[in-house]
Order: C-alpha cells, then sequence, then structure tokens
C-alpha cells in the first residue's frame, strides 16, 4: 500500500508545482511583454494543476481542499472560455461602439 500512498504524493506534488508555477509563468510573461498580462497558458496551468489537485484532494477525502480546488477550477475554465471568446470576437471600433 506504500507505493500506491507514494503515487498520489507524487501527483499532489506535481499538481501543485504546476498550480504555483502558473504565477512564475505570469511574471516571466509580464517581463517580456513590459506590461502586466496573463498568457492563456496561465490559465491552462490553472486548470491543469486544480484538477491533480483536486484528484489528490478527493484522495485525501478533505473537504475543504475539494471545494476551494473545485470552485477555483470551475472560475479558471469559465476565463479560458471568455479569453477564447474574445479572441474569435473583432473589436469594435471606437465610432461603432454605442452608449
Amino acid at each position: 500500500m506504500g507505493t500506491f500512498n507514494n503515487a498520489w504524493l507524487v501527483l499532489g506534488l506535481i499538481g501543485q508545482t504546476v498550480f504555483s508555477g502558473r504565477f512564475l509563468l505570469q511574471w516571466l510573461y509580464s517581463e517580456y511583454k513590459r506590461r502586466s498580462v496573463i498568457p492563456m497558458a496561465f490559465w491552462y496551468a490553472s486548470i491543469v494543476g486544480a484538477l491533480l489537485l483536486l484528484c489528490y484532494a478527493c484522495y485525501k477525502k478533505d473537504p475543504v481542499f475539494i471545494v476551494g480546488q473545485a470552485s477555483g477550477l470551475l472560475i479558471y475554465w469559465r476565463n479560458l472560455q471568455m479569453r477564447k471568446r474574445d479572441k474569435k470576437e473583432p473589436e469594435a471600433a471606437p465610432s461603432e461602439v454605442t452608449s
């Protein structure tokens, strides 16, 4: 049973690494762009990290951890959807915007 527990621990650590690494990714990308931006990869890393951590939380049967990761996952997914939608829709020229 020890190997099985170690596998879950490794999964949790990978999830936490991906989840925390998204902030490093955002920082480096912002430095590259010379302005504060959130790249698409941030949202993908958020989703992957949250999914891995949610699996680990379910294994640990920790309701606080489960609720935190599940709710965050919904937010990250929605932000990714909005970013993808924004890329598909052309921006209106200032003269086309109505009040």
